[in-house]
């Protein structure tokens, strides 16, 4: 196991190079003179020529693209992502500013999500074709389809405006992060009670826990002990392959509610063609999702001994 794991920390090298190329190619896949564009922010007007050649000349812009990229590796090595255009502040502090908001509904998301969407699919999967089946079947239907800018206007209207039950903005208090964690969350919970529905369903129906039964143990200790370890491993794998498309809800919720998050002030930094912020945030989003995967891979040897990475 710990050379499986030191391999694959070995194949993240290539994997965060080219996750570095992706990132510094934003600048120049965007239309136009990358130069002129960030100008164009900055001055609130159209700059002039001389302008140009000293902003270029100034961060570098003039050296051919690989060299370019290499410099750009060199700093990204030293932990120096850059400085934003619009801040004037380092792209790592700005991160690390906004990161704990991030991180707060990152959590309390993937928290509902797991805490409703697996119980919800086990007791789905154990009642199949019940009443409770359907209403669960529905319900995930609806949580899988809406999107989540739209459930969180929506819980805005209701919960913010109509009932006035929770604050639809602000940062700091419990009751200010319910809201866009729910939206955030249902989603997942929604696609997790589907998954773990299916999974549990085939489980139930394998010889091991038709011995298990005719041994005469009861079902609560059937469907926990020998049926939920297995089903479980296509949850995981889904709750890692999640993450990514999570930090795009999360870039969306965050603008709706206006929570000071990394996903808000990534919004802002693309309006404002801030591309250091842009390109230094992707990458560390990208290593986020890559360590998140590898993390997934170890847990599959725990929750199934039979899988060993030789």
């Amino acid at each position: 196991m710990k050379k499986y794991i030191a391999k694959r920390l070995l194949l993240l090298i290539p994997i965060m190079l080219g996750a570095s190329l992706l990132s510094f190619s934003i600048l120049y896949l965007a239309p136009g003179d990358p130069a002129e564009l960030m100008l164009e922010r900055q001055l609130q007007g159209a700059p002039t020529q001389e302008q140009i050649d000293a902003f270029k000349e100034k961060h570098g812009l003039n050296a051919p693209v690989p060299i370019q990229f290499g410099g750009w590796l060199y700093k990204i090595s030293h932990g120096d992502l850059g400085t934003s255009l619009r801040t004037e502040e380092p792209v790592l502090k700005e991160f690390l500013n906004r990161f704990p908001a991030s991180l707060v509904l990152f959590f309390l998301s993937q928290i509902i999500s797991i805490a409703i969407g697996i119980p919800l699919g086990i007791i789905s999967a154990v009642k199949h074709n019940s009443k409770v089946d359907h209403f669960s079947r529905l319900i995930a239907m609806f949580g899988v389809s809406m999107p989540n800018f739209w459930l969180g206007l929506l819980l805005i209207l209701f919960f913010a405006v109509y009932l006035d039950l929770f604050p639809a903005f602000g940062y700091g208090e419990i009751s200010h992060i319910i809201l866009p964690a729910v939206a955030l969350g249902v989603s997942g919970c929604a696609s997790i009670m589907r998954l773990m529905r299916a999974s549990m369903l085939e489980v139930l129906n394998l010889d091991y826990i038709r011995t298990a039964r005719a041994k005469g143990l009861c079902e609560q200790v059937v469907i926990v002990k020998h049926g939920l370890k297995n089903a479980l491993i296509p949850v995981v794998t889904f709750i890692g392959f999640h993450i990514g498309h999570l930090f795009s809800g999360m870039v969306i919720i965050e603008t709706v509610f206006a929570w000071p998050g990394v996903g808000r002030f990534l919004i802002q930094s693309i309006h404002s063609r801030d591309f250091p912020v842009i390109q230094g945030f992707v990458l560390i989003i990208a290593m986020f999702c890559v360590f998140a995967i590898l993390i997934v891979d170890i847990l599959y040897t725990y929750l199934d001994p039979r899988i060993r990475y030789e």
